[in-house]
């Protein structure tokens, strides 16, 4: 044990171990079965000091002392803090909304455990109307709190069971400030594309969030310039997250427009770039082949796609390659093209897209890769005699995992 705590019930455990139990939904006590009448973890200090000077006693054996762990912070100590932290904001005061601040970040900075209890106790709905209402001035004026503010709501929302979408979304102008600012941090620009994600899944209205956000002129050259000239891993991964679930989400002409400019900015030459140079990150090829699923569902991102030498042999060759997702949008972009372009069905079966698609089948997917892949196939039959070719090393050390 490294930090004893004792349960109502007079047994001692080790937190982290009981906090488990406790969270998987059991209300009693593991070695009396007695139903615990409080869920409270008393720290059992004598029972603490006596391991730490066994510890002692053995440090010539390589015993470690444990340390004295600190008191996790209590919801009434959040709740003092918010308050605290919701009167500034309200005053407009910087200096005392930074000081709360600092306060929880130091708190956070101890334990996993820590982060929770600020998270759950809606830390991330006091401090999103706290950056809405610094933002209501200058932006440039506020910068240093709202920066401040940002980098917490970001862990927060990412706890909190994305229960900050709400409050996120009268922060979107001041959010949108720090991704087109050059003289932002990149921490800062991070920041930002995690609360947009975040205001477009924790939303109930994804579909109306959305729409607000495609309305915004020039979102598309923000989002594809992180992409086209990289300023970190992360950021690479949320701009591409975030232009995923736009495409996913939104179906009106707004959505429309915004498909069209990312195709005209030659979006479809970079996925597939994108798509050969991750080849061991797979959530980027993932998300890479999901925004060229949504692509193709237009006809000029079909042209595109079909216009490039590499879509075709590329997509052949990621499908049971990478993931079940992955394989479903190369199924899916596959299917889209053969519908409408003959030449992608020959330049398929010249590079082993048959057999690839066959094996989809006999391996298992869903419903709707099922009947993409079985379509593709019957598109493809009356080509194979005169184009068909195998590339037998996609299938010499096939695996049944996938």
């Amino acid at each position: 044990m490294s930090d004893p705590v004792t349960l109502s019930s007079g047994i001692s455990y080790d937190r982290d171990g009981i906090e488990t139990w406790l969270k998987a939904g059991n209300f009693t006590c593991p070695v009396t079965n007695q139903v615990l009448m409080s869920f409270d973890l008393v720290p059992n200090h004598a029972l603490r000091r006596m391991i730490q000077d066994w510890c002692v006693q053995n440090l010539r054996f390589g015993v470690e002392r444990i340390p004295t762990p600190r008191v996790p912070v209590s919801g009434d100590e959040i709740a003092a803090v918010l308050a605290r932290l919701e009167s500034a904001a309200k005053r407009l005061d910087e200096y005392d909304c930074r000081e709360c601040l600092r306060k929880m970040t130091s708190w956070g900075n101890e334990s996993e455990r820590n982060r929770i209890s600020i998270a759950s106790n809606g830390a991330a709905g006091v401090l999103a109307a706290a950056f809405d209402g610094f933002a209501r001035e200058t932006v440039e004026k506020r910068a240093v709190v709202l920066e401040e503010l940002l980098s917490s709501m970001s862990w927060m929302f990412t706890m909190s069971s994305r229960g900050g979408g709400k409050e996120a979304a009268a922060a979107r102008d001041p959010l949108l400030w720090f991704l087109k600012s050059n003289g932002s941090r990149i921490a800062a620009k991070q920041n930002s594309l995690i609360a947009l994600r975040e205001l477009l899944l924790a939303s109930s209205k994804r579909e109306r969030v959305a729409e607000s956000m495609l309305e915004i002129e020039d979102l598309h050259q923000i989002l594809f310039g992180f992409l086209r000239s990289p300023i970190s891993p992360a950021i690479t991964k949320l701009s591409l997250t975030l232009i995923f679930q736009l495409l996913q989400i939104s179906t009106s002409k707004s959505s429309d427009r915004f498909k069209s400019s990312l195709i005209d900015a030659d979006l479809v030459s970079f996925l597939l770039e994108t798509i050969i140079s991750s080849s061991k990150e797979r959530s980027v090829s993932e998300k890479a082949l999901g925004i060229l699923d949504k692509l193709c569902d237009d006809s000029k991102g079909r042209a595109a796609a079909s216009g490039n030498s590499l879509t075709v042999p590329l997509l052949v060759k990621k499908i049971l390659r990478i993931s079940a997702a992955a394989t479903e949008f190369s199924v899916s972009v596959i299917w889209k093209l053969g519908r409408c372009d003959q030449r992608a069905l020959v330049e398929g079966l010249q590079v082993g897209a048959f057999q690839k698609l066959v094996l989809v089948l006999q391996l298992g997917c869903g419903e709707e890769t099922k009947e993409k892949a079985t379509a593709t196939l019957k598109m493809m039959n009356p080509f194979r005699n005169e184009f068909e070719c195998t590339e037998s090393l996609d299938f010499k050390n096939l695996k049944r995992s996938f």
